[in-house]
């Protein structure tokens, strides 16, 4: 896959996360975050363009945090937000 898909593959991700997390199905949110953080990684080894790089690092930041915190309306919210904010600039990775 190229980084374009890759970004697309965990925003998708991301917005399920943020579903589940409103839901309440944290088994569910335990599988997805594993599964991103693959695509993260490799989305770390893909050519990614310099117009990326910022987004993609002010990403990489707050999945560290989501990671830490227990989900609630505010994880969600975060989530979907970065759900979008991939979404829009897949096209510059």
């Amino acid at each position: 896959m190229d980084a374009k898909d890759l970004v697309l593959n965990i925003a998708v991700n991301m917005g399920r996360l943020a579903k589940w997390a409103v839901e309440g199905k944290y088994a569910r949110i335990k599988q997805f975050i594993s599964d991103t953080d693959i695509y993260v990684e490799q989305l770390d080894r893909a050519q990614q363009s310099e117009r990326f790089k910022p987004t993609y690092l002010a990403f990489r930041k707050k999945f560290e945090e989501l990671k830490k915190n227990k989900p609630n309306e505010i994880w969600a919210e975060d989530a979907l937000t970065w759900a979008n904010i991939l979404t829009h600039r897949a096209k510059l990775a």
